[in-house]
């Protein structure tokens, strides 16, 4: 359900958190840095009491009985894979792709969902604490998983930070300050799940139903020979029947165990919608504009070339270092160039001079653009070129496998099984590490366990240390 459209968002700086944290950005950031402090607990509780007041009002999908949940989960995932088999035989019959126009418009989308992505699971994380009532463990189950029960390489955090580090998008965009109301919803909910516990598990049972646009975007990546690794495990992991999506029904099920309180059913349906506020992944798509992304980082990067260029070219009467000494001469910038010759609309970039300056172990401006960049300066170049050469392979729909150096080719990257946990917590270890583990291992339980807990926050989980107590965590617990 994740970032789904909605028509039921807050003003950005419309909330009264102003005061405390300027803007919602701001506060994710702080409840990534210094959760535990003071006035970012407070500013976080009174986000999700705004968001949640929202969300209270909002039409809710789920059945009035939740004794009827399960046969609306199977319903809702066989719904689902009719639209996916719907658009499977729209692309076949030659339609485009419904998502993504370009590479670079996939590249964008994959850092404006970041903000997301890179707190994934954290709604979780206030869960830990009930390690010894079984009626948390499905829960539980689900956090060390997007944990990757502390594996680096299935680490859902670490996971997406190579997805895009790969293609030079680990630098954040400048993005508008909606993009950041969920991860701040879940980052919230991480901090204030005992409070908002009915809340938790309502939006819990919400972001692990396998939706839609899921399944078209890692087709989608997968054409344009970005790795969908990332997004077809949760495909995999949230199914309905055993998996995330499972787990979620279950953890609520077994809260209502001997009578459903219809007060904390309504708090569940809350928490529910919750993953409807804020900005949706069709909203995200929509709005990506070639042209308008390509002068936003030739501006941002002017800043860094100013003054770097000599003075020998001058192009319409001014020289490059004057072209990039104020805002707002890009455009004007990319006329000249074009003017002179040096940019070829239209027709292979190869063609095009300026494209050699950037591209290529040869070029004079090597390491100047990341590849995402690039990007946008080919396809941008290309124009119409680009989309005529896409319409002469599209007869030759490839068979959906693995993109290259996706991360199913390693066995090292292999999930490990339930009765592996324990031997994977004693598994060698770096000197520091090793120390690290003999001492928590000489704790009492009790301190052991909440000692690990505070190790595999949202912010800690994906360094060494987290790691290793998320291991240490689900070797003991289970």
């Amino acid at each position: 359900m994740l970032l789904q459209d909605t028509q039921n968002s807050l003003r950005p700086n419309g909330t009264h958190m102003a005061g405390i944290f300027s803007t919602t950005k701001n506060l994710y950031d702080q409840l990534i840095s210094e959760p535990q402090a003071e006035k970012t607990a407070a500013a976080s509780r009174l986000f999700l009491q705004e968001h949640l007041s929202v969300a209270a009002e909002m039409d809710c999908e789920l059945p009035e009985d939740v004794r009827a949940l399960e046969a609306w989960i199977a319903n809702k995932a066989a719904s689902v894979g009719k639209q996916y088999a719907a658009y499977l035989e729209e692309r076949n019959a030659g339609k485009p792709r419904r998502f993504f126009t370009s590479k670079a418009h996939a590249l964008h989308f994959l850092q404006a969902v970041a903000p997301t992505k890179l707190v994934d699971g954290a709604w979780l994380y206030g869960t830990l604490e009930h390690w010894q009532d079984p009626r948390f463990h499905p829960l539980i189950r689900t956090y060390l998983e997007e944990l990757g029960d502390g594996v680096a390489q299935m680490n859902h955090v670490l996971m997406y930070r190579q997805l895009l580090a790969r293609h030079g998008c680990e630098a954040p965009l400048a993005l508008p300050d909606e993009y950041y109301v969920q991860g701040t919803l879940q980052l919230s909910l991480a901090y204030h799940a005992q409070e908002f516990l009915p809340e938790v598990i309502g939006y819990n049972l919400g972001y692990e139903q396998l939706p839609l646009h899921l399944l078209i975007s890692a087709f989608e990546l997968h054409e344009l020979n970005i790795d969908p690794y990332y997004f077809t495990l949760h495909i995999t992991i949230d199914n309905a029947h055993s998996g995330h999506a499972h787990q979620a029904v279950q953890a609520l099920l077994q809260q209502c165990a001997g009578g459903t309180d219809p007060d904390f059913y309504q708090r569940v349906r809350a928490g529910y919608q919750l993953n409807d506020v804020g900005v949706g992944s069709g909203t995200i798509i929509r709005s990506f504009d070639l042209h308008e992304e390509l002068l936003r980082m030739l501006d941002q990067k002017r800043t860094f070339g100013q003054q770097m260029h000599s003075d020998f070219c001058k192009l319409e009467g001014k020289t490059v270092n004057e072209w990039l000494s104020e805002p707002g001469q890009m455009l004007a910038f990319l006329d000249a160039l074009e003017a002179r010759g040096w940019i070829q609309r239209g027709v292979d970039p190869g063609q095009s001079r300026f494209w050699h300056l950037i591209a290529g172990p040869d070029a004079l401006m090597f390491g100047v653009f990341t590849e995402y960049e690039q990007r946008l300066i080919y396809e941008w170049i290309a124009d119409g070129w680009l989309m005529q050469e896409e319409a002469k392979s599209s007869a030759r729909q490839r068979q959906f496998k693995p993109a290259r150096g996706s991360r199913r080719k390693a066995e090292s990257d292999t999930a490990v099984c339930p009765a592996d946990r324990t031997q994977l917590a004693l598994e060698p270890l770096s000197e520091p590490l090793e120390t690290l583990r003999q001492q928590l291992e000489s704790m009492p339980r009790i301190e052991r366990m909440a000692t690990l807990i505070n190790m595999m926050n949202p912010s800690l989980h994906g360094t060494p240390e987290g790691l290793l107590a998320t291991r240490l965590f689900s070797s003991q617990m289970y």
